[in-house]
């Protein structure tokens, strides 16, 4: 496995869920993180955190929905550094009202700018450096509903997370011959505060038996540790206890 000392690794969502362990599981394998998110307050919390085991972390306050915002944000990265070594996309929501029959105009936006647009903005924003540095790796969470069907999560969530997926190889089209390489993580259920979103949220049983957001943390690290030759384009994880098999959800 490779080395994670001296890259610089931007993950967005990081205030909670997958986006924060995946940052704590890149910070503890020796890459300086950037925390980015909306909530400044529990940011800054988490990075404290963070250091106060050992490792690099900093914040950037971010609305992912936000181009400009996020071009910002990256150029600051890069004055600071000179590099992005490691983009992790984890922002993500969903609305509870999800389905054709209560679906808002405003809802499917709010969801399509942060799932999908705010994914290709962050990605948009650092391209230009990992070709310079003829290296790069690109990890957007997506999730099972970017390569199944599930009736639970909704046009919007699914249609958005099926357009990460695909996002997400085109990047290897395109870029491998620049040293680029991305990743689709597609995990079932994973306990974390968007379960809380749902019209019917899980009950403690439940979220026990899922993924928890460590198990996630681990699989980005295993990914971004990969030498830089190999390349996981796609990765579905899921609890044993699938309750996508299990339940008609």
């Amino acid at each position: 496995m490779n080395t994670l000392h001296g890259k610089v690794a931007w993950i967005t969502g990081a205030g909670t869920g997958i986006g924060l362990a995946g940052a704590v599981a890149l910070a503890q394998a020796g890459a300086r993180v950037v925390l980015s998110g909306r909530r400044a307050e529990l940011l800054t919390a988490e990075a404290d955190k963070i250091r106060a085991q050992g490792g690099q972390a900093e914040v950037e306050v971010l609305d992912v929905s936000d181009a400009a915002a996020v071009k910002a944000v990256a150029d600051a990265i890069l004055a600071r550094h000179g590099r992005i070594d490691i983009l992790l996309n984890s922002a993500g929501l969903n609305s509870p009202n999800r389905f054709w029959k209560n679906q808002t105009v405003e809802g499917w936006r709010e969801v399509i700018g942060i799932n999908l647009d705010g994914s290709f903005y962050t990605i948009h924003a650092v391209l230009p450096a990992m070709r310079a540095q003829q290296d790069g790796l690109i990890i957007n969470v997506s999730s099972w509903a970017g390569v199944h069907h599930p009736k639970l999560t909704g046009a919007a969530y699914n249609g958005s997370k099926h357009a990460v997926t695909a996002m997400t190889e085109t990047i290897n089209m395109e870029e491998c011959t620049n040293g680029i390489r991305a990743c689709a993580i597609c995990p079932a259920e994973v306990a974390t505060p968007i379960m809380d979103r749902r019209p019917v949220p899980p009950s403690a049983t439940d979220r026990a038996r899922m993924l928890q957001p460590e198990d996630l943390g681990a699989t980005i690290r295993f990914i971004a540790e990969l030498p830089a030759h190999a390349c996981i384009n796609q990765l579905v994880i899921s609890p044993t206890w699938n309750r996508m098999y299990i339940e008609n959800l």
